[in-house]
């Protein structure tokens, strides 16, 4: 009877006859028996196994050195060793596949940093295990969320001819030779890897009223910092009859609510990241969950910073996008909460946000959070077909590529309301972790693209 590392553990009884498998971490060897630490991903834990000389298989034992994969068959026996409630007691080993003496995950700790150069191997660490099962979990809360109120998940296109935030940092995608031009290439135009889903979700909002999208998005945007990655994973909820406060409200719940998810699930991975990553992540989460969100004006934010008396690396000024920096400052130092910022200066906003009555500002948003910075952002959607014409032309926009989209306001126009949630920021806040590349499988990033 095969079982998992993790129903082992967590088993209620003794047991006979079962079958573990998985890798070795470590093995200690004695005159009568031998020591087997077995991990299989399941979990954090690893299972103890006893294999005394003579049982079925023994003979591969000196062959089962970490790294190696193993089957064993046993009795789950209770341990009288401290800190473990069950070990196994073999009655056959079986080596199933060796690992050399050059394995590079042997006992001793790696960085992050080395762990990257190997991104293939870094999952059997306890670190990037827990890592990547906390990502699985929280895209579970995720949908989990989204469906107990609802929403539609769409899944918007990853080819696409928009640029919906006007950025111009795009991924080409085309077959065309060199030298050719658009109706050469495989669509019979320029296309390019999304940014965002939004602008097609847009179009089932007006439709099915509540959708999200959950998928890969893209920057060709050569930047280096450690929350920038060339992918990746963004949730995109987008509601019509919805207005900014609306959004307000649902990022909030949100983010308290994937939050709460991670502080009362399973205490091993948890407890690694409280212990070994961030000795102050409870505290900091539960902080999250606990207190509302203060709400602050763009104009009110840039006023708090300029009387802050701090020396910034980055100028304030009215007009100016908020730094992380800035961000930080607000919700560590001034309101010791999240804080959601709204109505954004039009000018550094995208073309799409709805324009508020005092000529300057949109109706924009976006989420901060202690220890990350922006983690969420958002705004109502311009519903209104001249305005929304107007700012197009002014910023260049073809009415003939966005024909669709302005087909949205002619054709039985509502308020709505929508914002994109970073999934790998989400995880660096719930897990600590401060870059980016050691939240997602594989990480792209200007010069790393393996394996």
């Amino acid at each position: 009877m095969w079982r998992s590392v993790k129903e082992v553990l967590g088993g209620t009884e003794a047991a006979k006859g079962l079958t573990v498998q998985g890798w070795v971490r470590t093995r200690r060897d004695s005159k009568d028996f031998s020591f087997l630490e077995i991990n299989d991903g399941t979990c954090l834990g690893s299972l103890q196994v006893i294999a005394d000389v003579g049982i079925e298989g023994y003979d591969q034992i000196q062959g089962m050195t970490t790294g190696a994969s193993v089957r064993v068959v046993g009795n789950l026996v209770s341990s009288p060793g401290k800190g473990q409630k069950w070990e196994m007691q073999a009655t056959a080993v079986e080596m199933v596949g060796s690992a050399p003496e050059d394995y590079p995950l042997q006992k001793k700790r790696h960085g992050p940093e080395f762990l990257r150069e190997m991104a293939h191997l870094r999952p059997r660490t306890n670190l990037f295990g827990a890592v990547f099962r906390t990502r699985s979990r929280l895209a579970h809360a995720v949908h989990r969320f989204f469906e107990e109120r609802d929403f539609v998940y769409v899944h918007t296109p990853i080819i696409t001819a928009n640029d919906c935030e006007g950025a111009g940092e795009m991924f080409q995608v085309t077959t065309r030779p060199a030298g050719g031009n658009d109706q050469e290439d495989f669509f019979g135009k320029t296309t390019h890897l999304t940014v965002s889903g939004q602008l097609e979700g847009e179009t089932f909002a007006c439709a099915l009223t509540n959708i999200y999208t959950f998928g890969p998005t893209f920057r060709a945007e050569n930047s280096h910092t450690s929350r920038h990655a060339s992918e990746f994973w963004m949730i995109e909820p987008e509601m019509a009859f919805c207005n900014l406060e609306g959004d307000m409200d649902l990022a909030e719940e949100f983010v308290k609510e994937l939050t709460r998810e991670i502080l009362e699930g399973p205490d091993d991975d948890f407890g690694l990241f409280s212990r070994f990553v961030d000795k102050g992540l409870e505290e900091r989460l539960r902080f999250i969950v606990e207190r509302p969100f203060a709400r602050l004006s763009y104009t009110e934010a840039v006023e708090i910073l300029e009387k802050s008396g701090q020396s910034f690396d980055y100028p304030v000024g009215w007009g100016e996008n908020l730094q992380s920096e800035h961000e930080r400052y607000l919700t560590e130092e001034h309101c010791k909460s999240p804080v959601t910022v709204y109505d954004y200066p039009e000018v550094i906003k995208p073309f799409y946000m709805r324009r508020n009555d005092d000529g300057k500002t949109v109706a924009a948003m976006d989420v901060l959070v202690p220890g990350i910075g922006e983690i969420v952002g958002g705004s109502q959607r311009e519903e209104r077909l001249e305005i929304l014409r107007r700012t197009m032309s002014r910023e260049g926009l073809s009415e003939e590529a966005y024909g669709w989209y302005l087909d949205l306001r002619r054709f039985g126009t509502v308020p709505h309301a929508g914002f994109g949630l970073g999934f790998e920021r989400m995880l660096m806040m719930v897990t600590g972790v401060q870059n980016i590349r050691d939240v997602i499988p594989y990480p792209r990033t200007p010069g790393v693209c393996g394996p």
